[in-house]
């Protein structure tokens, strides 16, 4: 409890920096505008830096020198990592122009601390929101009840899918030594639905509850296990962030408008940057350093995949040209989750190694007749009834790809809209998992 006024007047500090740097650079002309930016990105990185990878950097020099420097006992504040960079996009933006510097302190710090989407995003640009806290906000009836919709799909896809997942994935990847093969591959499957239900569901109750008081938020997942190349995953994945790299770190790089291999080596740094982000750990920015590979493999390796893809006619064949490109970005992206999930490093390589084992192990069940000897944490009526549920839930996600159920949902009859509504409380209630399973970006 010492740490909390602390950790408030440090919020605060930041707030009142980034408050006056915008109105200064504004106002200013030459190395003054320049030195108050840098003033602002330097205050907010510097407590990043601080209270999120002060340690993580000690661990690493005391590992490989003869130094015994101490370590800090802080706690991370949540969601830091997600004021910070709406705080930095604020004065970057005021800095380039796209954004009047905002006269209400008041009205800045709803900004910076807007509760919806403060502590897991989605991290908002000041061109879209903050003129919408100097509108008048009236009640709309239609806002509220879509708002409200989409909070209840949020909360399905967080306790009905997300939290039900999260008892196996937790077994299996705490200890990976005593898991076969089979189980954490399972595991890892789980994994992919569990992080994308938690966050994403988390994303849905807050632009849900700020639409239901009025306020329009940025979309921040597009079904993205529906994307047909890794590239597409990204333009769908946690939208704000992969656009906040993109803007401010991307493109002030050079982005592609460089040379061939510094393009590449933009593109890959983005993503080790953006593996750091997420955690002080080297399995996140091996997490990063994947999908970083991925993305310059794939440019370079372009016409050669179409090459052979033409080749074999698959090209022609639209449905199944599709079903290997979603079914490849999702194979790829769920090997990424076992650097991302797993605990240590040593962890993660254990896993992979046990991968090598399924083959194995899926002998001897035939052989026994028995799947017993795949040690899972739970019984095959779980798994089974886990897979049913996912399997429903892509179902629904492709349904309103194609028909846009959610846009004409107000124009069905009543009795049907209210039977939908009811059939989500009831699965919520009897379905869903209410143990104390916090979000897990609430980490970042």
């Amino acid at each position: 409890m010492y740490f909390v006024p602390i950790y408030i007047l440090i919020l605060a500090g930041t707030i009142i920096i980034d408050y006056i740097a915008g109105l200064v650079i504004e106002k200013s002309e030459g190395s003054k505008r320049k030195a108050f930016l840098v003033l602002s990105l330097v205050t907010n990185i510097g407590i990043l830096a601080v209270f999120k990878y002060y340690n993580f950097f000690i661990e690493n020099i005391n590992a490989v020198s003869s130094l015994n420097m101490p370590f800090l006992t802080i706690l991370l504040p949540i969601g830091l990592s997600f004021h910070t960079f709406q705080a930095m996009s604020y004065t970057i933006e005021v800095y380039r122009g796209n954004q009047k510097a905002e006269r209400n302190f008041g009205i800045y710090a709803l900004y910076v601390m807007f509760y919806p989407q403060l502590v897991a995003g989605p991290i908002e640009r000041p061109q879209n929101v903050l003129h919408q806290f100097h509108e008048k906000q009236y009640f709309k009836y239609e806002n509220v009840v879509s708002g409200l919709r989409l909070m209840m799909w949020g909360l399905i896809k967080k306790m009905v899918v997300a939290d039900r997942l999260a008892g196996f994935t937790s077994n299996v990847f705490n200890d990976p030594g005593n898991a076969s093969g089979t189980s954490l591959l399972i595991g890892t499957i789980f994994f992919s639905f569990q992080i994308y239900c938690d966050f994403s569901g988390y994303s849905d109750i807050a632009i849900g509850a700020a639409r239901v008081m009025g306020f329009k938020l940025m979309t921040n997942f597009n079904k993205p296990y529906h994307a047909r190349s890794i590239s597409e995953f990204w333009k769908r994945w946690h939208i704000s962030l992969s656009t906040w790299f993109k803007d401010y770190l991307y493109i002030p790089l050079g982005g592609n408008r460089v040379s061939v291999s510094r393009g590449y080596f933009n593109l890959f740094f983005v993503f080790l940057v953006s593996g750091f982000w997420h955690g002080a750990n080297w399995t996140f920015i091996i997490w990063g350093a994947l999908h970083g590979f991925y993305l310059v493999f794939a440019i370079i390796s372009r016409d050669g995949r179409q090459k052979v893809i033409d080749g074999l006619g698959i090209s022609k064949i639209g449905w199944l040209n599709n079903a290997i490109n979603v079914t490849t970005v999702f194979f790829l992206v769920t090997v990424t989750w076992v650097f991302f999930r797993a605990n240590t490093l040593k962890d993660a390589l254990a896993i992979f190694k046990k991968f090598l084992n399924i083959p194995s192990e899926l002998t001897q069940v035939f052989h026994e007749r028995s799947l017993m000897t795949l040690n899972f944490p739970r019984n095959g009526t779980f798994i089974v009834n886990s897979f049913m549920i996912i399997i429903l839930l892509e179902l629904i996600q492709t349904l309103e790809a194609k028909y846009r159920i959610s846009e004409t949902f107000a124009q069905k009859p009543m009795v049907f809209r209210w039977g939908i509504y009811i059939t989500g409380i009831i699965s919520i209630l009897f379905l869903g998992n209410f143990n104390s399973n916090s979000f897990i970006y609430f980490q970042f």
